[in-house]
């Protein structure tokens, strides 16, 4: 991507992304730096990469943070957050891409690995939208993207936990966008649907779906980052309570 002056459309931005060591995460954030945002990159685990992503947005001359926590805890969130205002000031842009996704049969699913699930993904970006809401409201806006997914509309098999709370993101958008759209807040959702490249240990195989791909292929992760990323532009501010799906007709709403 052009680095060059002219394409800093989100220069003097902060944009915060959970789940970025990898993935579309990771690829959201050199998006989003490639546009002149400032970048702060945070993930549960795997210190390296997350720092190897900090260090790429900062290759394309945009500043990093890194902050290491787990979305689910309350003190861990206020700390990243924290950090994040002490590094950057302020924050401009939230992209809630957290998640884990696991398999097992609704039959034989314990209460523990629902309740994974949903504290991630669910938990998660409300806990992240609590805490960065009320900077956005004294700042004068923002912009909110989740990251959901096309199992939240279409189902999938052994998938009833994921499903469920990435069909909990698509609501979780549209109560946001309710109340905070006289703040000058816009929240929006992008529901990828079969991404392919490598996935993560907590990702596991790529779930069956009852339905064909009407383009035929898996999608590619910038295809899917680069919706995103452009949720955040200028241009998007007229947006606000969508599902946007990104699935190559995976899913037609």
């Amino acid at each position: 991507m052009n680095s060059s002056d002219e394409t800093k459309t989100l220069g003097g931005k902060v944009a915060f992304i959970t789940g970025a060591s990898r993935r579309i995460g990771r690829a959201t954030a050199l998006g989003l730096a490639g546009l002149g945002a400032e970048i702060v990159v945070t993930a549960r685990i795997a210190r390296g990469e997350l720092e190897g992503v900090a260090e790429e947005v900062r290759g394309l001359g945009s500043r990093a943070t890194a902050a290491l926590g787990d979305v689910t805890r309350e003190s861990d969130v206020s700390r990243m957050v924290a950090e994040a205002m002490d590094a950057h000031g302020r924050i401009d842009i939230l992209i809630n891409n957290a998640a884990i996704r696991r398999a097992c049969p609704l039959t034989e699913m314990s209460l523990e690995e629902w309740r994974e699930i949903n504290a991630v993904v669910l938990d998660g970006a409300f806990l992240m939208c609590r805490s960065i809401i009320p900077i956005m409201i004294e700042q004068g806006g923002g912009t909110i993207v989740n990251v959901g997914g096309v199992s939240g509309h279409i189902g999938a098999k052994e998938r009833a936990h994921v499903a469920t709370a990435k069909a909990g993101l698509a609501g979780l958008t549209k109560a946001i966008a309710v109340e905070f759209a006289d703040k000058g807040i816009t929240a929006n959702c992008v529901a990828p649907g079969k991404i392919g490249g490598k996935r993560s240990s907590t990702s596991g195989a790529s779930p069956e779906m009852s339905v064909p791909i009407l383009l035929g292929r898996h999608g590619e992760i910038d295809e899917a980052s680069g919706m995103i990323v452009s949720m955040c532009l200028p241009h998007a501010r007229f947006m606000t309570g969508q599902t946007v799906h990104v699935s190559g007709g995976l899913y037609m709403p």
